[in-house]
C-alpha cells in the first residue's frame, strides 16, 4: 500500500483532500471500492479489515465478499488530485499492533465482536462491553480453558474407544476362529457321510458286477460243455454215415434217435447286464436325498451379535441359557444390554413363517417377535407399544404380553411353544406345539422388519430352537 503525501502540503488538509481520504489508512484512496452502505475504502485496506470480520469498518454493517464495487469516479478524482499536487508515494502500512481503521494502538477488547479495538473505536462499539486487554485475555483464556477440558474429555473418550475397538478386533478374530473350526468340523462330518455313502454304493456296484459276471460265466461253462457234446455227436454221425449202404440202413433208426438234440440254443438272458440307472442315474439327487438323515434344518437360528452379555449360546446358535458369568463381548449397537434378550438372525418383511422353541421346565421365559427398532441399550416394557408381540411365563403364570397384560389359561404346562407369523395379515399366534392347542393370537400392523425374539430369563435351564422337517418335492 502506498502513501501519497507531499512535504509542502499545509498542516490543515483541504476539504477536497478530506473527501479523497480513506477512513482506514487516512491517505488518498488507492483503487477505491464502494460498499452497499455507501462507504468507500482502499481495496487493500478493506481486504485487511475483512481478515478480522466481514463488516464495514465505519458503520459496522454486515457485508458479504463480492459486494464491493470499484468506485471509478472517486478513483479518477484521486488520480487527478495527485497529479495536480504532484505528490510522491511513501509507505503507509499501519503497524501490526495498531487499529486498521484509526491507526492507533489496540488498548481495549470488545467482548461481543471478540476483537481488540483502539480508543477511537469506542463510538462504534458503544453498546458492547469493552474490557482491558488483560481482562479480555483472561476471559478468552477461561473460554479456551473450558474448550480444552472438553477436548481432554473427548480425548479420554476416544482413547477408551480405541481400547474397545481393539477388543472388538480380537473378538472378531475369536469369532472367525470359532466359525472356521465349526465349518471344518461340519464339512468333515459331511465328507465322512459322503465317504460312507460312496463306499455303500461301490459295494452295491461290486456285488452286482460279481453276481452278473458269475451268472454269465456259468452260462459260458454250460455252453462250452454243450459244444463238446455237439462235436462228439457230430463225429459219431459222420462216422456212421461212412458205412456201406446196408449197415447204414440197418442202424439208421438208432442213429437217428442218437442224433437228436433237445437243448435250447444259448443266449444272453434278460437282466444280465448292470443296472446303470440304479447306480449312476440321478446320482447326486439320490445322494442328497439320502443325506437328509444327517442334515439338521432350523427355521430360526440365533444372532450372536444381539445376545445379552448374560446369555450363553451354543456353537450352532440354537440353544440359549443364562451364562455362569458375564460374557466379555463388544458393546455393539445391536446387542441387548441390560435386557436379557437375543434375536433371530433373519428378519422378515412379508410372508408366513413359523418356528418351535423347547422351553421345557424353564421357570421364566419370553418368546415372540419384535420390530428391528426395538430398544437395545435400555430397559423397556415388553408390549406392542414398544414394538414387541410376545407371550411369557413368570412365577407360574402364562401371560400374553399385551399393553394391558392378558393371562393365558393352559390345561397343562407347555414344553414346546410354536410361533406362527403372518406378516401380510398382521398376525402372530402362539400354540402349545405338543398338543397343537392354540394359546393366543396378537394382531397389529407390521410396518418394518420383524425379528424373532427370545428371553430365556436368568435361568440355567436352556431354551432350544427345534429343528424343522425337511421335505423333498419333485415334479
Amino acid at each position: 500500500m502506498a502513501d501519497y503525501r507531499d512535504e509542502e502540503m499545509p498542516e490543515e488538509p483541504l476539504i477536497l483532500e478530506k473527501d479523497l481520504t480513506c477512513p482506514v489508512c487516512q491517505a488518498i484512496f488507492v483503487e477505491p471500492v464502494l460498499l452497499p452502505c455507501t462507504h468507500s475504502f482502499c481495496r487493500e485496506c478493506l481486504r485487511r479489515s475483512w481478515e478480522h470480520n466481514m463488516k464495514c469498518p465505519v458503520c459496522r454493517n454486515e457485508c458479504e465478499r463480492g459486494q464491493e464495487i470499484f468506485n471509478r469516479t472517486l478513483g479518477d478524482a484521486c488520480e487527478s488530485f495527485l497529479k495536480e499536487k504532484n505528490l510522491r508515494p511513501q509507505n503507509r502500512r499501519a503497524p501490526e499492533q495498531a487499529c486498521n481503521l484509526h491507526l492507533k494502538p489496540l488498548e481495549l477488547y470488545c467482548e461481543k465482536d471478540e476483537e481488540p479495538v483502539c480508543v477511537d473505536c469506542v463510538s462504534l462499539h458503544n453498546t458492547h462491553q469493552l474490557l482491558t486487554l488483560r481482562d479480555g485475555a483472561q476471559r478468552c483464556k477461561e473460554e479456551l480453558g473450558w474448550r480444552v477440558k472438553i477436548f481432554e474429555t473427548k480425548l479420554q473418550s476416544h482413547e477408551k474407544m480405541i481400547h474397545k475397538l481393539n477388543n472388538s478386533v480380537d473378538y472378531i478374530k475369536c469369532q472367525a476362529t470359532q466359525a472356521e473350526n465349526q465349518i471344518k468340523a461340519e464339512f468333515e462330518r459331511l465328507r465322512q457321510v459322503l465317504n460312507e455313502e460312496e463306499s455303500l454304493r461301490l459295494q452295491a456296484l461290486s456285488a452286482e458286477e460279481e453276481q452278473k459276471t458269475a451268472a454269465i460265466k456259468e452260462l459260458i461253462d454250460r455252453t462250452n460243455k454243450e459244444i463238446g457234446e455237439l462235436k462228439k455227436l457230430t463225429e459219431t454221425v459222420k462216422k456212421e454215415m461212412g458205412n456201406e449202404d446196408l449197415p447204414l440202413l440197418r442202424t439208421f433208426q438208432c442213429l437217428k434217435r442218437t442224433a437228436h438234440w433237445t437243448h435250447e440254443d444259448p443266449c444272453l438272458p434278460e437282466g444280465s447286464l448292470l443296472n446303470m440307472g440304479r447306480h449312476v442315474g440321478a446320482l447326486s439327487f439320490k445322494i442328497w436325498k439320502n443325506m437328509q438323515a444327517h442334515i439338521q434344518y432350523n427355521p430360526v437360528v440365533l444372532n450372536q451379535n444381539t445376545a445379552s452379555p448374560f446369555l450363553s449360546l451354543n456353537a450352532d446358535l440354537t440353544v440359549m441359557k443364562e451364562s455362569s458369568e458375564r460374557v466379555t463381548v463388544p458393546d455393539n449397537p445391536e446387542r441387548f444390554h441390560p435386557c436379557v434378550f437375543v434375536l433371530g438372525v433373519e428378519g422378515y418383511t412379508f410372508g408366513k413363517h413359523r418356528w418351535d422353541i423347547m422351553v421345557g421346565d424353564n421357570p421364566k421365559w419370553i418368546v415372540g417377535v419384535c420390530k428391528e427398532s426395538v430398544p437395545r441399550k435400555k430397559k423397556f416394557t415388553v408390549c406392542p407399544n414398544r414394538g414387541v408381540w410376545a407371550i411369557g411365563l413368570s412365577k407360574g403364570v402364562y401371560t400374553a404380553l399385551t399393553n394391558d397384560r392378558t393371562e393365558l389359561v393352559v390345561q397343562q404346562r407347555p414344553e414346546m411353544i410354536r410361533v406362527k407369523l403372518n406378516i401380510d395379515k398382521g398376525e402372530v399366534s402362539f400354540w402349545d406345539s405338543g398338543t397343537a392347542k392354540h394359546l393366543v393370537t396378537l394382531t397389529d400392523t407390521f410396518d418394518e422388519r420383524i425379528f424373532p425374539i427370545f428371553g430365556p430369563g436368568l435361568s440355567s435351564t436352556p431354551m432350544t430352537l427345534v429343528s424343522g422337517k425337511i421335505a423333498v418335492h419333485t415334479s
